[in-house]
């Protein structure tokens, strides 16, 4: 801007300030996850990065694969087999030196909900139900905005969640959450339990999508919220006919994810045993509550193999709950334990606690919620 409050003609960002309402020093100042590295991702971090928003961390597991090569603008044939964020970080970066990408190759579950409080917004660009059910509850308890996008063929839809009002779970059927259970349940046992149909997708409906989350991005983040369209709402697009329309969420009264954490302390104990030796009376706790499960594995009934094994499910490797013999091994999965359980002598680190984790206290009257730190 020139003194005058003016525009200023030779800025890098003049044809946006030109809108009445856009400020770009609040785009500067932003920090917005982004959640998926793939077609949906490459568009919304390009958006993100040509708009100027100052801080962009871009979270995404998998590594790049010759089909990438046609939906994602930032991908070259020489990057097949690399992380997805790691090169899409980089190439954005090259777009504005000026704003800062960094890239996590791994899980979302695995930065942990404290991790997503640092952040003005979140945006998913995700292809499964499971990581969007674990967004929408972190930004949920944490009180954020999240934007979600999903693309299909030539159709796809964009929405806007706020902390209060119809969520992503609203959304859910009994269906989903059927199959939800069962593949929490099948991440135990070997990549063969996990294959599943490539949904089919083209870098078109993914332009289309990405640029509406981004759109409907700018406006929360400059604070005009009075032009938000789609909060608890989704604009369902078409592409096929051309035709595009507005559908409203109802909220379910009884959501499960209907949460909220209104005061969270950070805590630097080692395991939970320190974290309530340090807070509490021992008397006082009656449970300890996760925001992913805990599993506890046994050595295995038929062959005796094995050991006893317990850690967070997103940290359990690939295939470990399967014995060389065939046999599974016998285990429990359980969101909350009793202050008894002798997994709270077990270090953060050896639990596979994530890097910025989110754990409940619970007394006879009272939550208490506190972030501690574990590992990627």
């Amino acid at each position: 801007m020139t003194a005058l409050g003016l525009p200023d003609h030779n800025s890098r960002f003049h044809r946006h300030e030109l809108i009445t309402w856009w400020d770009q020093s609040a785009l500067a100042k932003a920090k917005v996850l982004v959640v998926g590295a793939g077609a949906l991702g490459n568009e919304v971090v390009k958006n993100l990065v040509l708009v100027g928003v100052g801080h962009v961390e871009v979270c995404d597991m998998d590594t790049i694969e010759n089909s990438n090569l046609a939906r994602c603008v930032f991908f070259r044939p020489s990057d097949v087999g690399q992380y997805k964020a790691e090169v899409l970080a980089k190439r954005a970066q090259e777009l504005y030196d000026e704003v800062k990408v960094v890239a996590h190759r791994l899980p979302i579950q695995r930065l942990g909900a404290a991790y997503l409080n640092s952040f003005d917004l979140v945006i998913g660009a995700l292809d499964n139900r499971e990581a969007r059910a674990w967004v929408n509850q972190a930004c949920r308890k944490l009180g954020l905005h999240w934007i979600d996008g999903a693309i299909e063929g030539l159709r796809g839809l964009a929405r806007m969640f706020a902390p209060e009002g119809a969520c992503y779970a609203c959304t859910l059927t009994d269906a989903d959450y059927r199959q939800m259970s069962h593949r929490k349940s099948c991440a135990l046992l070997s990549p063969a339990d996990l294959l599943e149909g490539k949904t089919p997708t083209n870098v078109s409906t993914a332009s289309i999508i990405a640029a509406v989350e981004v759109q409907e991005a700018v406006k929360y983040l400059v604070g005009h919220n009075s032009a938000l369209s789609l909060v608890g709402k989704a604009w369902m697009f078409t592409g096929d006919v051309m035709d595009a329309y507005i559908s409203r969420y109802q909220e379910d009264e009884y959501c499960m994810a209907h949460d909220r954490y209104e005061n969270i302390m950070d805590s630097d104990a080692s395991n939970i045993a320190e974290l309530l030796a340090a807070n509490f009376n021992s008397s006082d706790v009656v449970a300890i509550d996760f925001e992913e499960e805990l599993i506890e594995l046994s050595a295995c009934a038929k062959c005796g193999e094995g050991e006893n094994f317990t850690s967070f499910r997103s940290a359990v490797p690939l295939g470990r709950g399967r014995c060389a013999c065939g046999s599974d091994f016998p285990g429990t999965m359980a969101g909350s334990i009793e202050p008894s359980h002798p997994a709270i002598n077990l270090s953060f680190a050896e639990l596979g606690a994530a890097e910025s984790e989110l754990i409940t206290v619970r007394t006879e009257s009272e939550r208490y919620h506190f972030a501690i730190k574990g590992t990627k």
